[in-house]
């Protein structure tokens, strides 16, 4: 059964950007938008909280032919479901096979959306969202040590071998490494010219240039510094 409707709630160049990319990997442009304030608040509204109760970004809402609504919440799990649906974009190896290629591909692609993610998350939230009073330089250099020393290195090992994160053809795991790519940049790693190498690739796919064509939006801090934000939980 294919969606009726797919709505995608949305935050510049956060994880909502690897879901916006995936869907124009797979459907083109037929899907909406629904822009989310996070700064301001917006992800705490009830109507929000009552779909996402994670209170973040993204959502995608999907509308079936059958009127039933699910809401999806994890990024990973978007970039994995389209790409499956949608075989003929060849995004990831398939899915009835038990192969070498789809194993690689789910590790790559679920060590982008858990392992590197979380410490990528640590590091902004100490750095750019807690208060000072919560933000904490031991956490902070901590996921930058792991980061540089035991997650770098596995990405390099992989990309100097080959054009994309599980050889070489772009699949659906380059939508989450490469968006975790560019936000790790942001923070000052992943500087080595073979991540240059392979974000320059990336860029060039049209679907890539329209799910960042806002990142220029993003701002690292909230308006007005670190203030007390009542309800964020990190």
């Amino acid at each position: 059964m294919k969606p009726d409707l797919l709505k995608l709630y949305h935050f510049p160049a956060t994880r909502s950007a690897r879901a916006r990319w995936i869907l124009h990997e797979s459907v083109g442009d037929g899907f909406e938008i629904v822009p989310v304030d996070l700064y301001g608040g917006m992800q705490y509204a009830p109507d929000y909280l009552r779909m996402n109760p994670n209170h973040n970004v993204p959502v995608l809402e999907i509308s079936w032919e059958d009127g039933r609504t699910t809401h999806m919440l994890e990024s990973a799990a978007m970039v994995a479901l389209l790409a499956d649906a949608y075989p003929e974009k060849k995004l990831a190896p398939q899915a009835a096979e038990f192969s070498p290629e789809r194993a690689d591909y789910l590790q790559m692609l679920h060590f982008g959306g858990s392992w590197m993610d979380m410490m990528l998350w640590q590091i902004r939230i100490h750095e750019h969202i807690l208060p000072e009073a919560e933000a904490d330089a031991r956490t902070v250099a901590r996921y930058r040590n792991k980061m540089a020393k035991e997650v770098e290195p596995q990405l390099l090992a992989r990309l100097e071998k080959h054009e994309f994160i599980c050889g070489d053809a772009f699949t659906a795991a380059d939508c989450v490494i490469g968006h975790n790519v560019t936000w790790a940049r942001g923070y000052g790693m992943c500087q080595q010219s073979v991540f240059r190498s392979y974000l320059s690739r990336l860029s060039k796919r049209p679907a890539f240039q329209k799910a960042f064509a806002d990142a220029k939006e993003f701002k690292p801090s909230p308006s007005g510094g670190r203030p007390e934000r009542t309800n964020f939980t990190g």
